[in-house]
């Protein structure tokens, strides 16, 4: 009788599994990229059960109704700064040639904001000196400072803001942080007290708890650096507020675009709608948009993007650039896993003769991530992509040049989390000036590459092969 009841378990068992191949198969390709249906459809088949389980919490980029329905409200609580971001005088759309007047089109399409012009655009790379500019900024702040950040720790670079911010509230500065409550979980609860006892409104973005009421998922997060000081000055770029030297003694270079003018609207406008979609408080009045006048400067527009916005990905945008290249392609980034559309754009930019240079870290923190990495080389290479290895640190910045004429950076990564995941910010600059800045941060980068050839990196041990596709066939779900 034992055995009998054992092999219907058994049976049962069997049933339970393929019943749950098969139901996936239909389920799981539905508005879902080839690339991610095939390495979902792997993992069920494999392992039916944990796959199902995974699949339940983590298996679609989307959020919560709740989070859906207050985002369909931003509209109505952004409109003051939809009304100063379109005013015809003081924030005037540029008259851009052919060449950007499509990428800016579809930018504005994609993220909602329109590209301005009058803007000064200054592109830092000295870690400190970024934090130096940042504090004296906020020391001269006379109204608000707004700071939204993947990671703020309370180390030494942290307990600097958190300082200069104690400054600003002493001045009668309203100061308002927002956080990513993973990004920063293991400073969370010091640098909330420093910074509640300073004065500071200090929130935590998509917070996650089991038996939390309107829990985030954990692989859902808000990976945004910004900061805007009186909406006047912006930062944008890759650079969290903690210190250089990570815990796993891998210092972190990166690259911030310190901004003044018009396209400080449209930060402010991203940090308004992300405390909004926290805390419901409106914070768009009028005073946090103010006129900016016009001077002479850069044409530049700002693209947030993440699973709030579904038409929004970066991915898309940054494609639609490769694909309109005529000359040169430069993509920086600490993490390169694209999807196929992007990789298809570079293998054709190179059919047309345009330059593609790709400069990675050879440096990482992620190793999975670095194998699925590594096993994009050989076919960018055989195609003619440049690759090239950065050797002294952590290359965490993320910039791109398009033909002398288009610069681009921001927090996105080159990968599937940043195109799908993550609620990310792109700054995009149509500025001949501002893209000759770049050319020479990456020129400087360059002197510090190793340069990969395919007769070089196809003599790496067999083993490394093996575990850069065992990694390439998870990347959809990295």
């Amino acid at each position: 009788m034992a055995l009998i009841g054992n092999e219907a378990w058994a049976i049962a068992y069997l049933v339970v599994e393929w019943t749950i191949r098969i139901v996936m198969v239909f389920v799981v390709p539905f508005r879902r990229s080839p690339d991610a249906a095939r390495s979902w459809l792997l993992l069920i088949f494999f392992l039916p059960l944990p796959a199902l389980a995974v699949y339940l919490v983590i298996g679609r980029p989307t959020y919560p109704r709740w989070r859906r329905e207050r985002f369909a409200r931003l509209p109505e609580v952004l409109v003051a700064a939809s009304k100063e971001i379109a005013h015809s005088h003081f924030c005037r759309r540029p008259d851009l040639p052919g060449s950007l007047a499509g990428p800016a089109l579809l930018i504005e399409t994609l993220g909602q904001f329109p590209a301005l012009s009058g803007n000064n655009v200054e592109l830092l790379s000295n870690y400190e000196g970024v934090i130096d500019r940042m504090v004296v900024d906020i020391d001269h702040a006379e109204r608000t400072v707004h700071l939204l950040f993947y990671i703020f720790a309370d180390d030494r670079t942290g307990l600097r803001v958190i300082e200069a911010l104690e400054r600003a509230v002493l001045r009668g500065v309203t100061c308002r942080v927002l956080i990513d409550a993973i990004g920063s979980r293991q400073w969370r609860h010091q640098v909330t007290r420093l910074l509640t006892r300073a004065g500071v409104d200090v929130q935590f973005a998509l917070k996650v708890g089991i038996f939390r009421h309107r829990s985030a998922r954990a692989d859902l997060r808000n990976h945004r650096k910004v900061a805007v000081i009186d909406s006047r000055i912006g930062y944008i770029g890759s650079q969290n507020i903690t210190n250089a030297l990570s815990a796993s003694n891998i210092a972190n270079e990166e690259l911030v675009a310190r901004v003044v003018g018009p396209i400080t609207t449209e930060l402010q406008a991203v940090f308004v709608a992300d405390w909004f979609m926290e805390t419901e408080e409106e914070l768009a009045v009028s005073a946090l948009f103010p006129h900016h006048h016009p001077d002479a400067g850069a044409v530049a527009q700002v693209l947030p993007s993440g699973p709030d916005y579904p038409n929004a990905g970066i991915g898309n945008v940054i494609a639609a650039l490769v694909h309109g290249a005529s000359k040169r392609v430069v993509i920086t980034t600490p993490y390169f896993v694209p999807d196929e559309p992007l990789l298809q754009a570079l293998k054709t930019a190179v059919l047309r003769g345009v330059e593609v240079r790709l400069l990675v870290s050879r440096l990482t923190d992620h190793i999975l991530v670095k194998l699925a990495q590594q096993s994009y080389y050989s076919e960018l290479l055989q195609a003619g992509v440049q690759v090239h290895l950065y050797e002294e640190v952590f290359l965490h910045a993320k910039h791109m040049m398009f033909d002398d004429e288009i610069s681009l950076l921001g927090s996105s990564n080159v990968d599937i989390r940043s195109f799908v995941l993550n609620a990310e910010v792109s700054l995009i600059v149509f500025d001949k000036g501002v893209t000759e800045q770049l050319r020479r941060e990456q020129v400087r980068c360059f002197d510090n590459t190793a340069t990969l050839t395919l007769d070089g990196w196809e003599k790496r041990p067999m083993i490394h092969k093996i575990g850069e596709n065992l990694a390439r066939l998870a990347s959809p779900l990295l």
